[in-house]
């Protein structure tokens, strides 16, 4: 059998790049270098720039290159997977990764984000820390994190939560946590959407980019989906869409939130998985450690890209990467990383609107850390 033929070149991986290179550090805990002729280096310059770094590292941890090295003798699975012992060529996404000397190399034409995401987890377990999806925030020192499925109302949550005294924006969308019980912040740009007027009135005004009815918003987020993988082959169709597309706005954080402090680090105290349900009522139910790491595990599975989940299955079934360790570890981080926190579920009426779902979690977490200063408080 034969794969699709992508465009390669022969090179190492200390090959030079025309352009010089992009360097980002990630807390200290990831290093990243993406060569800046790529054509996914203004989307990682976008979505990494709370991140980036002057200092090159001297043996990055993730290095993005846009040109496909061509390597010879792979073995074949069907017409899905190329791959040796350190390789896996995935042609349909025309993307490679290559794992060798301790430094992972993620190869691709397109837009790389959802390549690279995975990869940047699986880093992160390597050194004692889990990526999580979830809304963050610093209330005098003290951290929250409120992982949630994607349109469950994070980041109109943290717009209002935004006005208490002392509280600090982490992110809206991930972050991580370490087995030493530490939450550090990724204040990436925000996604704001047409049901998001209400609550961030100040970036509606004056002339902007038409935006879909809020009615519309599932129907074109859905097609958004589907055609999300052909977009990332196409850079410059893919940043004309971001641009452009009327599904939403992209801001950054201190624009959105209108100057508030941003925060990086702090010890992690309160962990609140919100849901929507089909009751009527808000309820904010106990759970454990073990509950909460399960669910913050899968959440953050799920909430990745497709595109995102196969690049760990074809890791895992080339053997380059072995998922029940990798897993396992993660599991065994999230688990730590709860040791000192109080951990409940929220859920909330599936029927209320973005504004009055922010509203009704807003209170549950002003209730839930007031606890925390006085756990005798009702």
């Amino acid at each position: 059998m034969s794969l699709a033929p992508l465009p390669t070149r022969s090179t190492s991986s200390d090959d030079a790049r025309p352009g010089g290179s992009l360097h980002f550090d990630l807390h200290g805990l990831a290093t990243m270098e993406v060569d800046a002729s790529a054509p996914t280096a203004d989307q990682l310059s976008t979505m990494f720039g709370a991140f980036r770094s002057a200092a090159p590292a001297e043996h990055p941890d993730i290095v993005v290159k846009g040109a496909v090295e061509n390597r010879s003798g792979l073995s074949v699975l069907e017409h899905e997977l190329a791959y040796d012992d350190e390789t896996v060529l995935m042609p349909h996404a025309g993307v490679q990764v290559i794992r060798r000397r301790g430094q992972w190399e993620v190869q691709g034409a397109g837009e790389l984000l959802t390549t690279v995401l995975p990869i940047l987890d699986i880093v992160a377990v390597e050194h004692g820390y889990a990526m999580i999806h979830a809304a963050t925030m610093d209330i005098a020192g003290v951290g929250i994190a409120m992982p949630a499925a994607g349109g469950t109302g994070k980041t109109s949550t943290i717009a209002k939560a935004m006005r208490w005294a002392d509280t600090a924006f982490m992110g809206d969308d991930w972050a991580f946590v370490s087995d030493q019980s530490e939450l550090l912040g990724y204040a990436k740009p925000m996604f704001i959407k047409p049901h998001h007027r209400p609550i961030y009135p100040h970036l509606f005004e004056g002339v902007r980019k038409p935006l879909i009815p809020p009615a519309l918003s599932g129907p074109v987020s859905r097609l958004t989906t589907i055609v999300h993988p052909a977009f990332a082959r196409r850079p410059k169709l893919a940043a004309f869409s971001r641009r452009w597309s009327p599904e939403h706005r992209m801001v950054e954080p201190k624009q959105a939130l209108q100057g508030k402090r941003i925060s990086s680090r702090c010890p992690l105290r309160l962990a609140v998985f919100v849901e929507r349900w089909q009751g009527s009522d808000v309820r904010l139910l106990e759970r454990d450690k073990a509950w909460m790491a399960a669910r913050m595990l899968g959440n953050w599975h799920i909430e990745m890209a497709r595109h995102s989940r196969d690049v760990l299955t074809a890791l895992g079934a080339s053997g380059v990467l072995s998922l029940d360790e990798i897993f396992g570890r993660k599991a065994a981080i999230l688990h730590t990383a709860l040791d000192s926190s109080r951990i409940a579920l929220l859920q909330v009426p599936s029927a209320m609107s973005a504004d009055e779902a922010s509203d009704a979690i807003v209170a549950e977490l002003r209730r839930a850390v007031g606890q925390l200063a006085d756990p005798g408080a009702a």
